[in-house]
C-alpha cells in the first residue's frame, strides 16, 4: 500500500500542488525543520540534492515549509544521522544507510550490497519490486520514514598506491573501505579501514593507508586523490547502484499535513533523478582530466573480482542463516537481481556492448 500511495504521489506530484496550493495556503502551517546530513557541502552532487529538496518543498508551499540545512559536523557527525534522526534530535537527516551496518547488516539493502544491483535496478527494485515497502517496514523499528533521495550510478574501485596485479596483492593491504565490503576484503587479507572522507588524502599522503575508494571520476578529482595515489581501478563492484535517503523521524512525518508529505516524496523522486544525470554528465569530462594528468586507469583483474564475488555470497548466507531482517529482505531482493540480470542481458547488455564496439572500430578507422 505505501509504494502505491508514494507512487500516487507522485502522480499528483508538484503540479496538483500548484493548483492546490492558493486555495489552502491559509489553512496551511508554516513549518520548519533542520535537516542533518552526512556529507560535507564540498561534495555539491550528493549535497546538492538536500539542497533540491529544499528548494522544491518551499517552492511548492509558497515558502511554508522551509528545511535548513546542515553539512556534517556542523549539527551532528556525518555518521551520527540515523540516531539524530530516530531520536528526534532533528526532524530529518540525509544519508547512506550502509554506514549503519554495524547495527544491523541489514541496513545495507538500502543503499547496496557487493555484486548487488545497478542503479537502474536498485530504483526500480525500490520504487517497483516491493524493496520501499520491505525497507519501511524494517526502519519502522528505528523511528524513521524512509524517502530514496539520489544514486550516484556505479562507482570507481578507488585509488592505489601500488598495482592490484592478484589476490597476492591484497594481501595486508590498509584499504580505506568500510561495511559489509570490509568484511568481504577482510576475508582475502585486505586490512579495511574506516577513515572520514575529508582525512582520505592526508592518510594516502602519508602512506597511513594504501588505498581509498570514495565515488567516481567528479568527486575524486575535486578531492585531489590522484596527486596522492598513481593508479584508479574499475569497477566498484561493490556499490553497482549506490542510493542516498532522505530519514524522517515518523512523530514528526505524521505531524505534516498530508499535502507537505506529497510535496516532500516528490522533491525527493526529483533530486533522486537529479544527483545520477549530474554524475553522468560531469564524469567523462572529469575522468579524461584524471588519465591526461597521468592518473594509471586498470580493471580488477578477473581473478580478484570472482574470488571476492564468492566470498560475498557465502558472507550473505552467513548473515541470513543468523539474521532473520536480513534474510527475509534479502531472499525478495536476490530474486528481484536475478531476474534483473536475465532482462538486461537481453536488451540491455547486447545494446551496450555494440555500441562500445562500433565506438571502438570508429575510432580505429578515424586514426588510420
Amino acid at each position: 500500500m505505501e509504494r502505491r500511495s508514494f507512487l500516487k504521489h507522485a502522480g499528483a506530484g508538484m503540479a496538483g500542488a500548484a493548483v492546490a496550493a492558493p486555495a489552502t495556503a491559509a489553512e496551511l502551517p508554516t513549518i520548519k525543520w533542520r535537516l542533518a546530513s552526512s556529507f560535507p557541502k564540498t561534495l555539491d552532487t550528493i549535497f546538492g540534492a538536500t539542497e533540491s529538496v529544499a528548494k522544491h518543498v518551499a517552492a511548492a508551499t509558497g515558502g511554508k515549509f522551509q528545511i535548513q540545512l546542515f553539512a556534517a559536523n556542523e549539527i551532528v557527525p556525518g555518521p551520527g544521522v540515523l540516531d539524530a534522526v530516530k531520536d528526534g534530535t532533528v526532524e530529518i537527516g540525509h544519508t547512506a544507510s550502509y554506514y549503519y551496518v554495524g547495527k544491523d547488516p541489514t541496513f545495507a539493502f538500502d543503499t547496496c550490497l557487493p555484486f548487488g544491483l545497478n542503479s537502474r535496478q536498485q530504483t526500480a527494485w525500490m520504487l517497483s519490486g516491493g524493496g520501499l515497502e520491505l525497507m519501511r517496514e524494517f526502519f519502522r523499528d528505528y523511528n524513521i520514514h524512509l524517502i530514496p533521495c539520489g544514486n550516484t550510478g556505479t562507482q570507481m574501485g578507488g585509488w592505489f598506491r601500488k598495482e592490484i596485479k592478484s589476490l597476492d596483492d591484497l594481501k595486508g593491504l590498509k584499504f580505506r573501505i568500510s561495511g559489509i565490503t570490509g568484511q568481504v576484503l577482510a576475508k582475502l587479507g585486505v586490512v579495511p579501514q574506516q577513515i572520514p572522507g575529508g582525512d582520505i588524502y592526508p592518510a594516502l599522503e602519508k602512506g597511513t593507508i594504501d588505498a581509498a575508494e570514495w565515488v567516481g571520476p567528479y568527486d575524486d578529482l575535486k578531492l585531489g586523490f590522484n596527486r596522492v595515489a598513481k593508479y584508479y581501478y574499475y569497477p566498484g563492484w561493490w556499490e553497482g547502484g549506490p542510493q542516498l535517503s532522505i530519514y524522517v523521524n515518523m512523530k514528526h512525518w505524521a505531524s505534516l499535513p498530508k499535502e507537505y508529505q506529497a510535496i516532500l516524496e516528490d522533491a525527493c523522486l526529483r533530486a533522486h533523478s537529479e544527483m545520477q544525470a549530474s554524475y553522468d554528465a560531469k564524469s567523462p569530462a572529469a575522468l579524461k582530466q584524471l588519465v591526461g594528468s597521468g592518473t594509471q586507469l586498470r580493471p580488477f583483474p578477473n581473478e580478484v573480482m570472482a574470488a571476492a564475488f564468492k566470498t560475498a555470497l557465502d558472507l550473505y548466507d552467513e548473515i541470513a542463516a543468523k539474521n532473520a531482517k536480513f534474510r527475509r529482505i534479502y531472499e525478495a531482493w536476490k530474486k528481484f537481481r536475478d531476474d534483473q540480470l536475465q532482462w538486461f542481458a537481453v536488451a540491455e547488455n547486447r545494446y551496450d556492448n555494440f555500441m562500445q564496439a562500433t565506438r571502438v572500430a570508429t575510432r580505429a578507422r578515424n586514426s588510420k
